[in-house]
């Protein structure tokens, strides 16, 4: 694979399964260069064998969608080039999308009533004068912002208090009815003059159901339709800690809507919740936490789990193993049958299908060398989304524990890029402790130049599943080690919680130590051509580990988290982050900081920042950088405007090309190869 074959990577939505259980509908989106963007449809699925997925929308990008509950209405996001995404309808058999919002700052997600009559959206709303609200009003003529709290920006969002998730509610038009038409010329002038509302009514009035300054997430309707689950954090003292917590709003058709009421159980400490859904069959809210500890701030390596509890109240059960289940991967719990749900689960290098059952049982429907993306119940068969090293994204339905493929979004891929099949190794740490990842090995004899690729998180961990950054360092004669080691997520909290005040030393142990063993293993793996890399935490630990090894010929350090000091007040997450990690003292963040150390390194250094990261702030890379400059390490600062953390992910295509074709410029300064040899001017 190669940069320019970037938008052949067709990622793939969790499926919406019609009520008939005949079909799926998925979003399949991929980026595109000439619109600098990415682009992508609604793909209807049929489930019957032999029967091809064809395009069902042609919007510029459709995602999201979601079957109402009698099955006659399709919803869905559509966003405009340039635009925000909106809520649309259209008939399940097909017809005109209809747009339903028109909110300044788009839609981010819905739920439908039981009913199918009635649609309940979540939208960051402005307040009055920013954020283009009021006409003639620029982002630089807005009032300033007054700071008091700790939480007040997030990456990707920017501000986050003056434009506050809020969720809506909507009663549905009649999709058949004629629609309106503007009045115009003397029609225009004769309502005007007579006192009537020039407003045509194209879009349904929104009713507005919450107000507090925070963000209102995971919002569902109850089985009877008269009232909604959420989450958010409107306890007292939210903004010193990570808490957040279930609420419930009665929506019923005479209700105003009220004040939220806190649904708490009765048994649980402080938690940070993800998602509630009320059951199928009514009588138990199933809700995804974690455990904050007394602190309320406690967060590291705490797995996800998932709880059960009397829709009336009372105590709630933990269903999973916290201790060896993570269910965080995505956060939604989907509806099973009358009183079970499914959850993915984060398991050594994949992602796994579980069913649980408020009852506490609990079945694992598709374990193995793939990554679950998306499920959900329909017919008789689970229908699901997966990536594996084949595919960056497909649907399959799940039957006798096998999945039946129903797509084939990566054919292209394969056939014009070419994939690399990873190989799974596990190797001992100097201690003994088994470090489990991959290499992905480029063709030919070798010996072939050696990347050591380090994940972010450190809580987040690698696969085994297609991932581009592996590919096309591989496709230009780069061996691409990646592991996960302790600090990592999918092995188990003690295996996460392993560098908790402790970073730079049993997870640097890990990735050398991996490092090792792979090269005494393979031959064909040059021993004396070694790279590093990594981005965000890995940025830490590349940082950390070339200020104790110097057997790297160069390194590239990415977004990285570099001085737990400056961290504290400049990164979205800094007040608790750093602390949590490293520790509190002076002592202790020196200990584990690569910037205490910098006057160790001296490997060659490409530093790679956005100029918008608020969660590894920009000041990090450019005052590691210009450290290396003052102690004649050879370095390079590489920065893009307009970008923030998820620039590998999710940047614009033109900036993810850039940023794959400058690093293969810097591998090729000091690691050529045949496939990506070194400049003219070195020759």
């Amino acid at each position: 694979m190669k940069s320019e074959h970037l938008p052949l990577l067709n990622s793939v939505s969790a499926p919406a399964v019609h009520p008939d259980g005949a079909r799926a509908v998925v979003s399949v989106i991929r980026p595109d260069f000439d619109a600098d963007a990415y682009v992508g449809q609604l793909w209807t699925v049929p489930l019957d064998p032999g029967a091809p997925p064809r395009r069902l929308t042609r919007g510029f990008r459709d995602t999201a969608p979601d079957f109402s509950p009698d099955g006659q209405i399709l919803g869905f996001l559509r966003a405009a080039a340039g635009g925000k995404p909106q809520l649309h309808i259209v008939e399940a058999g097909g017809g005109e999308p209809q747009p339903v919002t028109d909110a300044p700052l788009g839609v981010s997600a819905f739920a439908w009533s039981p009913d199918s009559r009635r649609i309940l959206y979540s939208a960051r709303t402005p307040e009055e004068g920013r954020y283009g609200s009021t006409d003639g009003v620029s982002a630089g003529s807005e009032d300033a912002r007054l700071i008091t709290d700790y939480q007040y920006r997030m990456n990707g969002v920017g501000y986050t208090a003056d434009k506050p998730v809020q969720l809506f509610l909507i009663e549905l038009p009649e999709l058949g009815a004629e629609p309106t038409v503007p009045p115009k010329g003397r029609a225009l002038k004769a309502r005007t003059a007579a006192g009537g509302s020039t407003d045509t009514g194209l879009l349904p009035a929104a009713r507005q159901l919450t107000a507090a300054a925070t963000d209102h997430t995971g919002a569902s309707f109850s089985t009877d339709g008269r009232a909604i689950y959420f989450v958010a954090a409107l306890h007292e003292g939210s903004d010193a800690d990570l808490a957040s917590g279930i609420y419930r709003l009665t929506v019923g058709d005479d209700a105003g809507g009220g004040q939220p009421e806190p649904v708490a159980p009765a048994n649980t400490g402080r938690q940070t919740v993800h998602a509630v859904r009320e059951s199928r069959d009514g009588q138990w809210l199933f809700f995804l936490a974690q455990d904050l500890g007394r602190s309320g701030q406690d967060f590291v390596a705490r797995n996800t789990a998932l709880y059960a509890m009397p829709a009336g109240g009372g105590d709630a059960t933990r269903l999973s193993d916290v201790e060896t289940m993570d269910l965080g991967c995505n956060g939604r719990i989907e509806l099973a049958g009358p009183d079970s749900a499914l959850l993915l689960n984060n398991a050594r290098g994949t992602v796994e299908l579980i069913e649980f059952q408020a009852s506490g049982n609990h079945h694992v429907l598709l374990q193995g060398g793939r990554v679950v993306t998306g499920a959900a119940a329909g017919g008789e068969s689970p229908v699901v989304s997966f990536a594996d090293a084949a595919t960056a994204g497909d649907v399959a339905v799940l039957e006798a524990g096998k999945l039946r493929v129903l797509t084939d979004f990566s054919a292209p891929l394969r056939s014009e890029a070419g994939i690399i099949d990873p190989l799974e190794l596990t190797v001992p740490s100097t201690d003994g402790y088994p470090v489990h990842g991959w290499l992905v090995k480029p063709p030919g004899q070798g010996p072939h130049p050696v990347l050591l690729n380090i994940h972010g998180g450190p809580f987040a961990q690698f696969t085994g599943a297609l991932f581009d950054e592996a590919q096309v360092y591989a496709a230009a004669g780069y061996a691409v080690l990646m592991c996960n080691p302790r600090g990592s997520a999918g092995y188990g909290q003690d295996h996460g919680r392993a560098i908790k005040e402790k970073m730079g030393t049993l997870d640097m142990q890990d990735v050398l130590a991996f490092l090792d063993g792979a090269l005494n293993k393979f031959e064909e793996l040059d021993a004396g051509a070694l790279g590093i890399m990594g981005g965000s935490y890995g940025g830490y630990l590349t940082a950390w580990t070339i200020s104790h090894d110097h057997r790297f010929e160069a390194a590239i350090v990415e977004r990285g988290f570099l001085d737990p000091v400056s961290f504290t007040g400049s990164s979205d997450i800094g007040w608790f982050f750093g602390g949590e990690y490293t520790g509190r003292s002076a002592e202790q963040m020196a200990a584990q900081s690569p910037m205490a150390r910098v006057d160790q390194v001296r490997t060659p250094s490409l530093v790679i920042h956005s100029e918008e990261d608020l969660r590894c702030p920009v000041e990090q890379g450019q005052r590691y950088f210009t450290a290396l400059k003052q102690l004649g390490v050879e370095a390079a600062f590489l920065v893009f405007p307009g970008e923030h953390h998820e620039l590998s992910r999710s940047g614009t295509p033109h900036h993810r090309k850039q940023r794959f074709d400058r690093i293969l410029q810097w591998w090729a300064r000091y690691l050529p190869t045949a496939a990506n040899p070194a400049p003219a001017a070195q020759l």
